[in-house]
């Protein structure tokens, strides 16, 4: 059980949302499920953070629609550019039908609002599939 631990605190989350309130929900269902995270504001700070940080990120959860230059479509792709394995997990109050289309391959997609426990059994699968222990 401890080893356990001692992995899924090594995946570190990417979280894109400019929402305070739903920024702070995320961090705390990712916290405890019992990963570490980073959060940004807006698609301009969550692209920094994958150009200055990218390879610590184990996975990256962005909101699609974000007031300011640029979206989370964007920071999927960049985060595709930089680093093609990073599972993303898209979030949106949206119809999903513009996923097929700007999402990247292997993504996932929640529609708000969502239970956390789905949000909790999409990072546990990502967190199976790169290290192969369940978090």
């Amino acid at each position: 059980m401890a080893s356990q631990a001692g992995i899924s605190k090594k995946f570190m989350v990417l979280i894109v949302e400019d929402d305070p309130l739903i920024c702070m929900m995320l961090e705390d269902i990712v916290d405890e499920a019992g990963f570490d995270f980073e959060s940004a504001i807006n698609a301009t700070d969550g692209i920094a953070a994958l150009e200055k940080r990218g390879t610590r990120f184990s996975a990256l959860i962005t909101d699609i629609r974000m007031p300011g230059k640029g979206n989370g479509w964007d920071v999927g792709h960049r985060a595709h550019e930089l680093l093609p394995l990073l599972p993303i997990i898209y979030m949106t109050g949206d119809s999903a039908a513009e996923w097929k289309a700007h999402g990247e391959a292997g993504s996932i997609l929640l529609q708000k609002p969502f239970a956390n426990a789905l949000l909790i059994a999409a990072l546990s699968d990502l967190a199976y599939l790169a290290t192969g222990v369940f978090a």
